[in-house]
């Protein structure tokens, strides 16, 4: 009898055609049945959101013994409640991963990251979940650096299991870097400089793209994930899925009203 395999729910935020999603596909197919559910279309920065205004309809790319690839015309989190519910075998997966995302996901970035948010949904729903995300926002680049790190890493958790609620958010150096190793690590304390630059439009209608700047409040601090990839760690971070204040429950007290 064969032995079974860990059932692995795959998503991003890139889109089904980006590279990151099918090397890892690539590397993850070593631990077990993959299924790989993303998005139709590009859809960094939804964060948690979800798709109500339109059905959802889902397109099958692969189907064999050991992966199972489909597209969603939704967003990434659409895609990890629809696996849970529409692909996976008893709606239930050993891990889900998310990534390997083309761009950074570090400090708070993770607040608006689709990435991010697909390993918060896995980590709601129990599963040991992990966002992977890199340095390079190349569709060219390899990703082949990072293989020892990611197996290393998956196989960590499919063996001892994350507490409940809790996600890893991992962030790669450009793979051209001489990778020095991991470190766990806390998210860095800091807060995008956003500008709106105009441009006129063919009809001369001013139009804006959103961009910035990140800016790092503690530079110097050495156990944060910008300093472990400045430095070209790889910055693992633990996520709590939870993220009410208790200092706060007693600050506040003085609202409650009994």
């Amino acid at each position: 009898m064969e032995e079974k395999r860990p059932i692995i729910l795959l998503s991003n935020d890139d889109g089904i055609s980006a590279p990151g999603i099918h090397y890892l596909t690539k590397v993850l197919s070593e631990f077990g049945d993959i299924y790989m559910i993303a998005p139709e279309q590009h859809q960094s920065g939804m964060s948690h959101a979800l798709t109500f205004q339109v059905p959802l309809r889902a397109r099958c790319i692969e189907e064999s013994k050991h992966v199972h690839i489909y597209a969603l015309n939704g967003t990434p989190v659409d895609c990890i409640k629809f696996g849970f519910d529409q692909l996976l075998p008893n709606h239930k997966a050993d891990l889900v991963v998310s990534g390997v995302n083309h761009g950074p996901n570090s400090a708070n970035s993770i607040i608006y990251s689709g990435t991010a948010s697909c390993a918060r949904e896995g980590a709601i729903n129990k599963t040991p979940s992990i966002a992977f995300s890199s340095l390079e926002f190349s569709m060219k680049s390899s990703f082949e650096p990072y293989t020892q790190y990611i197996q290393e890493i998956v196989q960590f958790v499919l063996k001892n299991g994350l507490e409940e609620h809790i996600y890893l958010n991992v962030n790669f150096p450009k793979p051209d870097r001489h990778i020095q190793g991991m470190k766990v690590c806390r998210l860095t304390k800091g807060l995008w400089i956003e500008r709106f630059v105009a441009e006129k439009d063919p009809r001369n209608n001013t139009c804006y793209w959103l961009t910035g700047e990140y800016h790092n409040e503690e530079p110097d601090s050495d156990d944060t994930d910008e300093w472990c990839l400045a430095h070209d760690y790889v910055a693992i971070v633990p996520i709590k899925v939870e993220n009410y204040d208790e200092h706060s429950l007693l600050t506040l007290s003085k609202l409650n009203i009994l």
